[in-house]
């Protein structure tokens, strides 16, 4: 897997654009998938919807962002800093603290 940096809305918040990507954010799920978003400061990001699948956020800041229906599923949150964000309920506190402590990828399950 290839870690992306070059897609707009990756570059949009690595730059730091939020107003730009949350635009785009608002029409629709926006993809990123295998994104190196590592180091970034989230917290003003609109990802509720995004797909996260295989996304790398190793010391990124996601304090209070709702991920409530994004897609984690591969996602590896090493070191990242996770208070009163809002996970999906198919990522169980398990997943987190592992992704977070060691640096695993998480494993979605299925919610009924």
């Amino acid at each position: 897997m290839t870690l992306e940096r070059k897609k707009p809305a990756i570059e949009l918040l690595v730059e730091g654009r939020y107003q730009e990507f949350n635009k785009m954010a608002a029409d629709g799920a926006v993809d990123l998938e295998n994104a190196d978003l590592r180091m970034a400061d989230l917290r003003n990001a609109h990802l509720r919807t995004a797909n996260l699948r295989g996304a790398y956020l190793r010391n990124a800041d996601l304090r209070g962002v709702d991920l409530s229906e994004a897609d984690l599923e591969g996602a590896s949150l090493n070191s990242a800093r996770v208070s009163g964000c809002y996970f999906p309920p198919s990522v169980g506190a398990d997943e987190i603290r592992l992704s977070v402590e060691h640096g695993t990828r998480i494993r979605c399950r299925k919610v009924a």
